[in-house]
């Protein structure tokens, strides 16, 4: 007879394998519930376009755990550059000698590395449905189905808008800048890849659902003259490098994060608009947050206590809600295509630019540093 799991987390994604792996150092025993691997027969799988912006923290963490991706995989974040649609311009810089702004990684990459990880970890079994233990973790996202089942209600704002994601490439090598244009309500970025001497983009644009089916309408050769438009020759001549994937936007959380024998983390929890790039250094963060509560708790609390839950609760939903709010902000403010509003937020960004320490504040906080 095996022995029983102490924790059963739904979700193999990057957060549910990152606090597999966590959770494994400390000998407990866990099941991951995870999609086998698809049928070499079936059709071949849509290409993964997706890459994540991650800071110092997530960074570390995951080196923590061997789960970082090495070469070209993760490009180092040099500068940041940001314009606004009236001549309002940012520039942010990582410090001489320092570490960089964040690294962008290949989703692909990333998850094999954890894969990798798991598969050689005892601690951990990987299974196709839920099974019974002391803590159940959901990890599945924001479309999970495990909320009802422990009776957390789902709030959630939606956006007018979709994110659109590709990779382009570029005549001319990126060195390390990322770049975000704000016009018109349209949040357009590009992402450096391939290290920092590479040519690849991943695009982020978050425009109006309308806009979004014209723009999916659109052939490769349309589509990158559309992109080409909004930006200018700022990163060079672009050219469509793959297929277009899409998805709504929403501002979401979950009202009660825990209970008795169970948790929820990651996008199961919270999604934030994707502008700032943190939604997955927040769902690390909670993975990091919920190890450390079960590493510290009291030797006679069981892991499904919920006062013990709760500690995790308190310390991560705050940080949520302001990364919420923030972002929330930003929508809005860029929303308005009001010539008035237009002035006001280009205003802001010109006075932010020359703000000094508070810049530098802002900037290690969206490092992951305190």
């Amino acid at each position: 007879m095996s022995k029983p799991f102490d924790v059963c987390i739904r979700g193999g994604g990057v957060v549910g394998r990152t606090l597999a792996l966590l959770l494994a150092r400390d000998r407990l025993r866990v099941a991951l519930v995870a999609r086998p691997p698809s049928d070499s027969l079936a059709a071949p799988p849509v290409q993964d376009v997706r890459a994540y912006a991650l800071n110092s923290a997530s960074r570390q963490l995951l080196e923590s755990l061997r789960a970082w991706p090495e070469g070209s995989a993760a490009t180092a974040v040099k500068d940041m550059q940001v314009w606004g649609d009236d001549g309002g311009h940012l520039e942010f810089s990582a410090e001489k000698g320092g570490t960089a702004l964040a690294w962008i990684v290949d989703v692909p990459a990333l998850e094999q590395q954890l894969t990798d990880a798991v598969r050689y970890q005892p601690q951990i079994e990987t299974v196709p449905a839920p099974v019974p233990a002391a803590l159940s973790v959901v990890c599945e996202g924001k479309a999970s189905s495990s909320r009802n089942e422990f009776g957390a209600a789902w709030t959630i704002k939606p956006y007018p808008q979709k994110a659109i994601a590709a990779r382009l490439q570029s005549d001319l090598p990126h060195h390390g800048v990322a770049r975000q244009w704000f016009s018109q309500g349209e949040v357009l970025a590009f992402l450096p890849m391939g290290g920092d001497q590479g040519n690849s983009l991943a695009l982020v644009w978050s425009v109006s659902v309308e806009r979004a089916a014209s723009l999916e309408r659109l052939s490769p050769d349309e589509f990158s003259a559309a992109v080409q438009l909004a930006c200018g020759a700022e990163a060079g001549r672009l050219q469509l490098a793959s297929g277009r994937s899409s998805w709504p936007l929403a501002l979401a959380t979950a009202n009660r994060w825990v209970g008795p024998g169970w948790v929820l983390a990651g996008d199961a929890a919270h999604t934030v608009h994707p502008l700032a790039g943190q939604g997955l250094n927040l769902g690390l963060a909670d993975a990091a947050e919920l190890a450390g509560v079960l590493h510290a708790r009291e030797y006679w609390r069981g892991l499904g206590n919920e006062k013990l839950l709760r500690r995790y609760e308190r310390a991560r939903k705050a940080d949520v809600a302001a990364m919420g709010v923030v972002t929330d902000g930003l929508h809005s403010l860029f929303a308005q295509t009001d010539v008035r509003w237009q002035a006001l937020r280009n205003w802001g960004m010109t006075g932010f630019a020359k703000s000094g320490p508070f810049k530098q504040w802002v900037t290690r906080q969206a490092m992951g540093k305190n």
